[in-house]
Order: structure tokens, then C-alpha cells, then sequence
């Protein structure tokens, strides 16, 4: 199968979605109404809340929510076959992701711009915000484990990016004095900053940075585990500054990253015209994880997530300047994640590799696919941009670049959140005096996802980071249940039909509790006892999600069926 005619195939499907169901959505389901004054407008103080052009917004948008998770996921998902990949991120980002992020942002705006932990709270009951607490908790400490992983053996395996992200570094924070003095508008520094990044390329290769010197080959201080600790180590610092120092600069020059990587896997696959190594479904061993149901939480971003509803509450609805603005800015920004997602599958199909047998080596078993995910992204990469007349040596330096650079944005944000959700947990508890503490609250946001990346094992077949992303999926999707859960109480309650995010939110749960099962039973199995208890957890949260949605959705039917049924005439008095 030519890889051009499956991107086009997605392109054309993604047209579709957007033109004919997002349309369905904005009408039936969220009923937009251009007259209605947003916050952007209601709230505006020209710091969090300002109306913003819907393509300046998307662009926000877009950056915020894409980022490593859908490379990952899809670079380990093929090992199935890139048909049933293919056909969940397709599925997903039409039928689920665009619901979710649409309407995440739909409500948000509907409720002066609060986030769905909020929303959780005021449109389904107070017991839903404490779960939204508890999961995002989780969510963010996978999350910060997962990503250091993917950085930590991207820079074993390729030294000579090491220099350029050190770099960026002090790049980023003079690109944020620049701008924040000078008040000015950071597109030209951005884009210069992108320039210097990639003229860095080549001092990196001249100049590789390894710990394999002072590294040992076994046990705790293996190079990729004090990668891992100087990495929690920098993001303690960095959490710590205002972002405008660093974090906001990097999104700077990360969101160029995204559309010229983007870029360099279209135009590679027509200038290439590759075809797909992989086959279409995968005859994997028997002692491999099934991919049903472990396919819908292995790819979560890119087919849905639940951290987009963070940030579609979060700082999409403060800018959101027409309420019709929602449908381009929300369910767009979840076609770009999927597109993203397909750029993946190709690249570890099509890319990587020159003959199916390769293609065999790289995903004999399910611990080398996973293990080898971001480096078969990587050299996918590098393969399509080679055939732009891009030096190999060069490309895959480049191609390292975009997902440390998108992985480590990632860990900055996630560590900065999870102080937050460690400090309001703290607050609810009683604990005050941790409420009040940044610094301790930091350092709980640093330890215990340290503590998860250095595990050592996975048990008899040895994929620790699989393991880990699984959890992660499985996290990020019981957020994206409690977020639809909300969307779909708020619809009911306002007498339209809620079928368009039930369907997502029962297929989502049910899967996400049927690979719970299956884990939990592999890790009793293989006496996994730090992973088994965490599995356990994740599904008693996952049950308790059900019984507080199905308790909403029952209550707010009723009030819908109370409020329909014709009133009995009063008696004339007499």
C-alpha cells in the first residue's frame, strides 16, 4: 500500500468529518449561537481572558495539545498491524476526539470559561470533582514518567542531540526576556530561535554529549537512568520559574517544530512515494498482549485524550472570540492531533524501513516494539526527509529534536500541574500547611513519577515502558470519560440529544475497564507488586466514574422527562 494514498485517504476522511458530523455537532448537539457574548468578551482583562482570531487561537490550541504522546502511542500500536491502528485513530478523531475536545469547550465557554474539574463539580455533583483530582493525579504522574523514558533513550541513542536541547534552553529564556521587556510580538524571535535551534544541529554532531563514561552497563546507574534523574532534577527548576521565563518560549519555538515536521513527512511520502512495509494486520506470538482491547489505550492521544479537556477548559475557552468559533478551533484542533498520529503510523511503517522482513525485526515481540517506538518514529523521520535530499546524519538529529522537544514541553507543563492538583488535593484534605508549600509540593510532583520511570523489570517479558504507556492510556482515558460524562449530563439537561457522546463515553469506559482486568491479572501473575496495586487503583476509579455518571445521567433524564410533561390546569377557585 502506497503511504500516499493512506494520507490522502485520512485527509479526505477528516474533510468529511469536519464538514458534515462537527457541523451535526455545532447545530444539534452543542447548538452554538453567534450571539452569545463568551467570556473572552464578558470576563476580558487582556491577561487570561481576550478575544483571539480563530486561527491565532488554533494555533495556540493546537501546539498546547500536541505533543509526544501521539508518536508514541502509534509507533508502538502498528505492532498489531496498521490497519486496526489506523482505523482507531480514524474512528476516534471523528467520532470521539471531536466530540470530546468540541465539546470540552463548548461547556467551558458555557460556564464562564471554568475548567472541567470545575464543571465536574457544578454539573454532575462535588463527589465528581474529588475524582478529577485523584485521576488527573495519576494522569500527570504517568505522564512525567513516560516522557522522561522517551527523552532519556532518545539522548542514549542519539548523543548529538544532547547539545542542541541544552541549547534551547538559554534560547528559549532569551527569547522570553526579549519579548516580555520589549512587549513585542513573538513570531520573529520564534522564528529565529527555530533557525539557531537546527544550526545547532551540526555542532551537536561535532560535539556528542554521552554519560556512557561515567554510566554502568548494569544495574541502578545505567546511562538512561541518571538521564531520567537529571532530567526530573532540571524539570524541579524549571516548574519553578514564571513561564513566561522559559515554558511559554519553548511553545514558541515547539509550535513551528510541529507544522515543519508535519511538513517534511507529506512532502517526503509524495517526493518518496514509499509504500508500507508493515502488514496490514500483524500475526503477533501468542504470549503477545491482544490488541483488543489494548489497542484503544495504547493510542489515547490521537484518537482521544483527556488531557485535551484540560486545556480546552483550561485557556482555549478565556480566548474564544465567537461561539461558532468553537467548532473550527475544537474539533480541528483534535483532526491536527490525528493527523499527527498518521504521520506516526507512516513513518514506523513506511519510513523505517526498506523490506517487510526489516519491518519483522523492529516488531518481532511487543517489548522491542515498545522499547524501539520512538527510535523507529525517528528514523521514519529521517527516511522521508531524506528523500528531500536531507543528509541522514542530519535527519535523524532533527528528527530527535521534535520529539525530545515536544516530550520535554510535556514534562515542564505536566510537573508545573501536578504541583497544582498536589496542592488543591492537600487543601481538600486538610493539609494546609502542604497547601501552602510550593517547594514540597514540587518535590512530591518530582519524586513519585521519578520513582515509576526507574521501576526496574516488567515482569517475565521485560517491557517496562509498554507497561508504563499502558497505564498512562488508561489514565488519560478515564480523564476523557469524566470529561464526556460532563458534556454529556450538560446536553441532556438542556433537552438535546446526548447519543453522540454516549456512544463515546460507554465504548471508552469499557474498553479502558476490560484492559484494566487483563493487566491487573498479568501483574498478579508476574508479581508485579508496585504495578498491580497502582492497576487496581486505576480501575476502582474507573468503576467509581461509572456509577457517578450513570447516577447524573439518570438524575438529569429525569429532571429533562419532569420539566416535558404537561401540567395539570389549576382548579378555579372559588
Amino acid at each position: 500500500m502506497p503511504a500516499v494514498v493512506v494520507a490522502l485517504s485520512v485527509a479526505v476522511l477528516f474533510y468529511l468529518g469536519y464538514r458534515y458530523y462537527s457541523a451535526y455537532l455545532a447545530t444539534k448537539v452543542f447548538a452554538l449561537d453567534p450571539a452569545f457574548v463568551t467570556p473572552a468578551h464578558s470576563m476580558r482583562d487582556d491577561i487570561d481572558f481576550m478575544p483571539t482570531n480563530k486561527h491565532v487561537l488554533f494555533g495556540h490550541h493546537f501546539t498546547s495539545v500536541a505533543g509526544a504522546a501521539p508518536i508514541v502511542g502509534p509507533a508502538i500500536a502498528v505492532y498489531w498491524g496498521w490497519g486496526p491502528a489506523l482505523a482507531w485513530i480514524v474512528v476516534g478523531t471523528i467520532f470521539a476526539a471531536g466530540v470530546h475536545d468540541f465539546g470540552s469547550l463548548a461547556v467551558s465557554v458555557r460556564h464562564r470559561a471554568k475548567s472541567i474539574g470545575t464543571l465536574a463539580k457544578e454539573v454532575v455533583n462535588k463527589r465528581a470533582r474529588a475524582l478529577f483530582l485523584v485521576i488527573i493525579f495519576f494522569l500527570l504522574t504517568l505522564v512525567n514518567a513516560v516522557f522522561a523514558v522517551v527523552i532519556a533513550n532518545l539522548f542514549v541513542a542519539n548523543p548529538e542531540a544532547v547539545l542542541p536541547m541544552l541549547l534551547q534552553i538559554p534560547l528559549a529564556i532569551g527569547i522570553g526576556q526579549y519579548v516580555y521587556r520589549t512587549r513585542s510580538a513573538a513570531l520573529l524571535p520564534s522564528i529565529v530561535g527555530v533557525v539557531l535551534l537546527y544550526v545547532s544541529i551540526a555542532l551537536g554532531q561535532v560535539l556528542p554529549i554521552s554519560l556512557e563514561g561515567i554510566a554502568a552497563q548494569e544495574g541502578f546507574l545505567t546511562e538512561r537512568n541518571i538521564w531520567v534523574i537529571l532530567l526530573f532534577a532540571y524539570t524541579f527548576v524549571a516548574s519553578r520559574l514564571p513561564v513566561w521565563v522559559l515554558l511559554q518560549p519553548r511553545d514558541y519555538i515547539n509550535s513551528h517544530q510541529l507544522f515543519i515536521a508535519l511538513g517534511v513527512i507529506g512532502l517526503g511520502i509524495v517526493v518518496g512515494m514509499d509504500t508500507l512495509k508493515a502488514p496490514l494486520v500483524n500475526d503477533t506470538p501468542d504470549d503477545s498482549p491482544s490488541w483488543f482491547p489494548l489497542l484503544f489505550i495504547t493510542i489515547a492521544c490521537g484518537a482521544i485524550s483527556g488531557f485535551h479537556s484540560l486545556v480546552a477548559s483550561g485557556t482555549t475557552s478565556k480566548q474564544l472570540d465567537k461561539e461558532t468559533d468553537g467548532r473550527y478551533v475544537g474539533y480541528v484542533g483534535a483532526v491536527g492531533e490525528g493527523s499527527l498520529a498518521v504521520a506516526s503510523l507512516l513513518a514506523c511503517t513506511a519510513g523505517v524501513v526498506a523490506t517487510t522482513a526489516d519491518w519483522d525485526a523492529l516488531y518481532a515481540d511487543f517489548a522491542t516494539a515498545s522499547g524501539g517506538a520512538t527510535s523507529n518514529f525517528v528514523n521514519g523521520v529521517a527516511s522521508f526527509a531524506g528523500n528531500l535530499g536531507v543528509p541522514v546524519s542530519i535527519a535523524v538529529v532533527f528528527a530527535a529534536i521534535v520529539v525530545i522537544s515536544f516530550a520535554a514541553t510535556t514534562m515542564d507543563t505536566g510537573v508545573r500541574l501536578q504541583r497544582y492538583i498536589v496542592q488543591e488535593i492537600a487543601e481538600i484534605s486538610g493539609a494546609k500547611r502542604l497547601a501552602r508549600n510550593a517547594t514540597a509540593a514540587t518535590t512530591i510532583a518530582v519524586v513519585v513519577p521519578l520513582v515509576m520511570a526507574l521501576l526496574p523489570g516488567g515482569g517475565e517479558k521485560g517491557y517496562t515502558f509498554g507497561v508504563l504507556w499502558q497505564l498512562f492510556g488508561t489514565t488519560n482515558q478515564l480523564t476523557a470519560g469524566l470529561a464526556l460524562a460532563v458534556i454529556a449530563v450538560w446536553v441532556t439537561k438542556s433537552r438535546r440529544n446526548p447519543v453522540a457522546v454516549l456512544v463515546p463515553l460507554v465504548f471508552l469506559l469499557v474498553m479502558t475497564c476490560w484492559a484494566l482486568l487483563e493487566n491487573l491479572v498479568t501483574f498478579v501473575e508476574e508479581d508485579q507488586w508496585v504495578l498491580a496495586p497502582l492497576d487496581a487503583i486505576i480501575f476502582v476509579l474507573a468503576l467509581w466514574l461509572i456509577v457517578e455518571a450513570a447516577l447524573a445521567l439518570r438524575s438529569s433524564w429525569r429532571s429533562r422527562e419532569a420539566a416535558t410533561e404537561p401540567q395539570p390546569e389549576p382548579e378555579p377557585e372559588r
